[in-house]
């Protein structure tokens, strides 16, 4: 079917004739001698006015046309006479491809509750909310590819089953063909002995580790692709299935790795502000005021930096009172990072150098045997959106930084081969793709971020 985009045919320059329309019913409503519907299709927020009249072949085809019903509509496109529009369908033939019934159709014109919409998350991209999320979504995709191009970095594919945990927390979801019950033990001892892989495998946590073996190939590479925690968290900012951009860059320093991710941030914000200005336009008005200048602030201020010591010395004199105390040693909570980013610096700010104890056994240690190079970059509104480290690249370190956290370098033979044969200093970071869109859009859970969240007890489409 050759059709017009509703957004194509509302950026029109002039009328046109014959052009058919395809779209959902968002309302209807009759008059004596002409209907109108409000058609939208997904491609823009905007919804596209129908005028159907009685007496034509589309005024016959109404019936039982309500809020959610799929047509097409054959027309011509003119000047519209209401206000707020400049065009409109005066409908000759409709097709009605799938009516919605009123009586059990859930989206109707009340404004839902995101509990609710998140019980039919397969209905809800077709509200004005989750519409703009999910374009806004697609595009800051599509902006971040666009910047790992333009800075020579090449996109390659990590691995989603390993045998290896990059995080060492060990909250991981497990892999088997095994039958449930775990079937006989063998005789060897090895429990996984008789599963496909011969050896425990379980869903990626990360891909870091194959795309810093991928960069002593190529140089700079990044991946962008689903990852998994079995956390059983409840915080607004978590969830089972999530996806990470990572980039890794051969002879990069900690240095290099902020500037890369702060200029991600930036790139990717002012692609979607001027890609989406209507969608963005919606998020400011009715879910975070403020929204818009918020972004445009990001952009034109950009980063602030601070050591992670300094940043401990900020918070501890602020005179605000946390939750959670702050000390040198600790992890900085959410709150901490919101202080920072939001009321201290009053925009995105990159933290260094933080204490090893709190930190992977990846990350190159400093001379003063105390920190390492990590780099955590926080915003407004989510917290920590960056977290990354220059790698240690050293062979001696980083087997005496395994062993210390308990963990077997022969799980790790071919990550420590990297560092045998041609060791170069390098870095990289993940960025949660999910806060990004929080970022974007000022929405505060991550669950309505995602198009089918999975979290804990939730697995239901």
């Amino acid at each position: 079917m050759k059709r017009t985009s509703i957004s194509e045919a509302l950026a029109s320059l002039e009328p046109r004739n014959g052009v058919t329309v395809c779209g959902w019913v968002r309302t209807r409503r009759d008059s004596k001698t002409f209907a109108f519907l409000e058609l939208n299709d997904g491609s823009c927020l905007k919804n596209l006015q129908v005028i159907i009249d009685e007496g034509t072949e589309a005024w016959a085809a109404l019936e039982g046309v309500n809020t959610g019903a799929a047509v097409s509509v054959c027309g011509d496109l003119v000047e519209s006479l209401g206000k707020g529009q400049k065009w409109e369908v005066r409908a000759q033939a409709m097709t009605v491809f799938g009516l919605a019934d009123p009586a059990t159709f859930p989206l109707q014109k009340k404004r839902h509750s995101d509990e609710f919409l998140r019980t039919i998350a397969h209905l809800r991209p077709r509200t004005n909310k989750y519409g703009a999320a999910f374009r806004i979504r697609s595009e800051a995709a599509m902006a971040i590819h666009d910047y790992f191009r333009g800075q020579g970095y090449y996109y390659v594919h990590a691995p989603i089953l390993t045998g290896s945990d990059c995080e060492g927390a060990g909250e991981m979801f497990r892999v088997t063909t095994l039958p449930v019950d775990g079937g006989p033990k063998p005789e060897s001892g090895n429990f996984f002995e008789n599963d496909f892989f011969g050896k425990a495998a379980s869903l990626t946590v990360s891909g870091q580790l194959e795309a810093e073996a991928l960069a002593t190939g190529l140089g700079k590479v990044y991946t962008f692709g689903p990852t998994f925690r079995a956390e059983h968290s409840y915080t607004p900012r978590h969830a089972a299935e999530f996806w990470m951009v990572e980039p890794e860059a051969a002879f990069n320093d900690i240095w290099d790795n902020m500037e890369l991710a702060e200029g991600l941030i930036q790139h990717t914000i002012k692609h979607v502000v001027e890609k989406c200005s209507d969608d963005i336009a919606l998020f400011d008005k009715f879910v975070a005021p403020g929204l818009l200048n918020d972004l445009n602030g990001m952009i034109e201020k950009g980063c602030a930096r601070v050591s992670y010591r300094d940043a401990v010395d900020l918070l501890q004199k602020s005179g605000k009172k946390f939750e959670y105390p702050v000390s040198f040693g600790t992890d900085l909570q959410t709150e901490h990072e919101r202080f920072l980013a939001e009321e201290y610096f009053k925009s995105p700010v990159t933290v260094y150098d933080y204490p090893k104890g709190i930190k992977a056994f990846y990350m190159r240690m400093n001379d003063d045997n105390e920190t390492v190079a990590a780099m955590d970059l926080l915003v407004p509104r989510i917290g920590e959106l960056v977290g990354g480290s220059q790698r240690e690249e050293r062979l001696d370190r980083l087997t005496q930084r395994i062993v210390e956290l308990g963990q077997n370098p022969e799980d790790y033979w071919w990550y420590l081969d990297l560092r045998r044969f041609g060791s170069v200093p390098h870095s990289g970071f993940g960025m949660g793709f999910e806060r990004m869109i929080m970022l974007l859009t000022g929405i505060s859970n991550i669950r309505d971020v995602l198009p089918f969240p999975r979290t804990t007890g939730s697995l239901e489409f």
